[in-house]
């Protein structure tokens, strides 16, 4: 009988252990010894509380609230006391009443955000905000709000309520029904210039309200055109009422009431002195933004979900825009000279 103790070294069997994890892929996220490179499970990415509440409201967004400035101080014929103050406290409270909004959406919506590729990346989608904050958070906005509102030097705020109010009936199901979803959207726009007008006591001109609303169903329906193609219909039930084509459809026919609503109403506001020169010079230029918004859409069709990013950063629309208000602002000095 032979031990081990027996054998010469040189013949004894050499067996190594098996590595536990293979020596190539140490320290390789997502990878295993048995397998391809797998997704590995990402948790809440911590950028800290003050930074994700903040993040909650979308501060990106909230120039859209300046809709009730320039608007309502165009049609001013002087600048009574005070009226800075009532335009700038109407887009306070356009402000805190649009931050409520984002956080009761993103409650509401937290489980569909989730399967979306980037709005799962959300404070509460992504579980950085608790539901429990978030509620607390929206709740102390929504005191916020009714105080500015009621101490404030804006008595005629009904459009903020039915802003509100509008915007609960879309959390609670209206935002899944097709064309009424982004109808709705636009709709609070419309009513940002008609807070604007309130509060500066100017009066509301039909035609110029006709152009903001068909100009933000544009916006809106380019989102919804983004959104089916970045991530598809299934996080969000209602673009299955749309295609591509029909929304580029729509599109083409609210530019064109757009422009033509916003010339007849230079047409009508403008001084006859000035009406023919702010009308010739504004149809290029307005021609130029919506073709160029298109171009942005429909060729480069990444940057179409972002429609304020299109018109705060992109450089032919800055320079569109930058002659336009040399035009109109010329056009203003002649109206009140």
């Amino acid at each position: 009988m032979t031990t081990s103790a027996d054998r010469p070294l040189d013949t004894a069997p050499l067996v190594e252990p098996a590595p536990l994890v293979e020596p190539a892929r140490i320290g390789t996220p997502g990878r295993t010894a048995a397998g391809p490179r797998t997704a590995a499970p990402a948790g809440p990415r911590r950028t800290g509380l003050p930074r994700d509440l903040l993040a909650l409201v979308r501060p990106g967004q909230l120039p859209k609230n300046l809709l009730v400035v320039p608007l309502a101080l165009l049609d001013a014929e002087t600048a009574p006391a005070g009226l800075l103050a009532r335009v700038g406290w109407a887009i306070l409270l356009f402000t805190l009443a649009s931050s409520l909004v984002y956080v009761w959406n993103d409650l509401y919506d937290r489980d569909r955000d989730r399967a979306h590729p980037t709005k799962r990346e959300r404070p509460i989608a992504s579980g950085r905000v608790g539901v429990p904050t978030a509620v607390a958070f929206g709740t102390a906005l929504a005191f916020l709000l009714a105080g500015a509102a009621l101490l404030g030097p804006v008595t005629a705020w009904w459009p903020i309520a039915v802003y509100l109010a509008l915007n609960a009936a879309y959390s609670r199901g209206l935002k899944h029904v097709p064309l009424l979803d982004v109808f709705l959207v636009a709709a609070g726009f419309a009513l940002r210039v008609v807070q604007g007008h309130l509060a500066a006591g100017t009066e509301i001109r039909s035609w110029l309200l006709v152009s903001v609303f068909s100009l933000c169903l544009i916006f809106v329906l380019g989102k919804r055109r983004h959104e089916m193609q970045a991530g598809g219909v299934s996080h969000r039930p209602a673009l299955r009422g749309y295609s591509v084509p029909y929304l580029d459809h729509l599109i083409v026919l609210c530019a064109g009431v757009t422009v033509t609503a916003f010339l007849i109403h230079l047409q009508q506001a403008a001084d006859p002195r000035a009406a023919d020169l702010a009308v010739y010079g504004s149809a290029p230029l307005a021609l130029f933004a919506m073709a160029r918004y298109l171009q942005l859409l429909q060729v480069h069709g990444d940057r179409g979900g972002e429609p304020t990013r299109i018109l705060l950063r992109d450089r032919a629309m800055l320079v569109n825009s930058l002659l336009w208000a040399l035009l109109l602002g010329g056009t203003l000095i002649v109206n009140h000279g």
